[in-house]
Formats: structure tokens, sequence, C-alpha cells
């Protein structure tokens, strides 16, 4: 199914997906073969691969932005966010290492992370409502995967893919949201004791609210919503740096304390 010429359709696409998950190998993007992969169609692709995800025992938990940067948004060619979901199977325990033996080519980038306390439906949310509905402001890593060589694709490739999903993990200090301002919340990458990198909420569309409002009112146009007790992971706020085995990457945010992840042992090894 990877051979050029193919006639790809929806199915074969989220078939193909899996696939490339389960195997742990990259392919080119699908775009160079099918140009009706846009991003409508992309989202159906990944909805449906989310109703298979749930029919062999996972269970959804929350949804992710991705590309809400500019740096992200620059470096990927892809110049709008999108919205993907998040399975506890892609929650990894503070602690354990990246899982390189589910993950192709694994990179780490820092998040504001939201636990909602009601439900939120769009369509019309707006930064302030959304706020309204957080019960807690995590900070916290994703870590991010592709199924596609190189991490090159175009906007109904990255859709399809879910945002490019891996794992997540978030940290310990939970705060109200009313409590922190968090256009200016900064954090400090770290990758082997140095610092690379660094961002405040404002990377984030502006705001993390402004992403939370974004993924309900895009949602709604699926016909769902963010639901209460849902984790919602608000986009990369500096550019993902790699993580390979033996690495170690740390997120320092200014009050929503650290995050540390190790590159862990290379696939495969004992």
């Amino acid at each position: 199914m990877t051979g050029t010429g193919t006639t790809w359709t929806e199915e074969s696409v989220a078939d193909e997906l899996l696939a490339c998950e389960a195997e742990r190998r990259d392919r080119p993007p699908f775009t160079d073969e099918w140009d009706g992969l846009d991003v409508e169609t992309g989202y159906r692709i990944q909805d449906r691969n989310l109703q298979r995800r749930l029919d062999r025992g996972e269970r959804l938990i929350g949804v992710k932005l991705g590309l809400t940067s500019r740096a992200k948004q620059q470096r990927m060619g892809v110049h709008l966010p999108f919205v993907a979901w998040l399975t506890d199977a892609m929650l990894l325990p503070a602690g354990l290492p990246v899982p390189q033996e589910k993950l192709i080519h694994p990179r780490i980038e820092p998040e504001i992370v939201f636990e909602m306390g009601s439900r939120l439906a769009g369509p019309g949310v707006g930064p302030v409502e959304a706020m309204a509905a957080v019960s807690r402001v995590y900070g916290g890593a994703e870590v991010i995967d592709s199924r596609y060589a190189d991490f090159r694709f175009r906007a109904g490739d990255v859709v399809a893919d879910n945002a490019s999903s891996g794992a997540f993990v978030t940290g310990s200090i939970g705060r109200p949201p009313e409590s922190l301002d968090l256009a200016l919340e900064g954090v400090l990458v770290e990758v082997d004791g140095a610092v690379v990198d660094s961002a405040t909420g404002a990377a984030v569309l502006g705001h993390p609210a402004e992403a939370l409002a974004l993924a309900a009112n895009d949602l709604a146009t699926r016909g769902h919503a963010i639901e209460a007790g849902w984790i919602v992971l608000t986009g990369g706020m500096t550019d993902a740096v790699l993580a390979p085995p033996g690495s170690s990457v740390a997120c320092h945010f200014t009050h929503l304390g650290s995050v540390h992840l190790n590159g862990g042992p290379p696939a495969g090894s004992a």
C-alpha cells in the first residue's frame, strides 16, 4: 500500500497510518500521491482511527492542539493549528522514559495543560468562557511522533495522523487558572543539562485560552465538545527537541514546576 500510483481512500489511509504506528515505520506523506487529502478529509480519517482505538480498548481522555505556535508553524510549513485526540494509551506516567519501543522518531515539546472542570461546547466560545471551564493548570510535555519521514507533511497529512500524537506527561503541580497569568508563564527547555530554548504562554496563539476556545469551536463543527474531566494539551510553546535514547530533557516552568523526561534505552534493547 506504499507504492507509487496507489489510489488512496480514507479507509486505506487510516489503515496505513495505524500499520505504520504498529510497525514503527515512517513513509512519505499521502499528499504526494493524493491531492484530495485536505484538512476536512484528514479529520474524517482521524475520527475513523479514534473509533478503532476505542474499539481495541483505549479510553478517550481529552484533546490536544498542534501547531499553535508561530515557531512550529514556520518550521513545519503548515500555517494553521489543529485539534486531535488523546487516549489513555498516550499517557506517560511521570518517571517513565520515552517509550522508544513504540515510537519512530520522538521529539519533546513543552505544553501548558488544562484539566477541565466543566463541559465546554462551541460554537462561539471565547477565551473568557473557555478559562471558566478549567479547573487546574499544569505544566507538561508532549512526546510527538510522526508517521511521515523527516516530519514532512501537508495539512491534511498531519490532521489524519492525529497531529503527530505519541505520548504526553503532566507535571505534579496543578494550580487554579485564576492564580496564573498564562500569557506570561515561562518555560525553559533543557537538553542534557544545557538550556536550548525558552518561551511564554503567549507563544500559544497569544494566550493558551485562545487555543482552548479554538478547540471547543473546532470540535463543535464535528459534533463534539470538550467534556468535564478531560485533559487539553494547548500546543507546543517552543520548537520540539529530539529525544533519542540516552538523552535527558527538562521543561522548567515559572510557576508550574518542572517536567523531566529521559530518552531511555534504545528500542529493542534488553
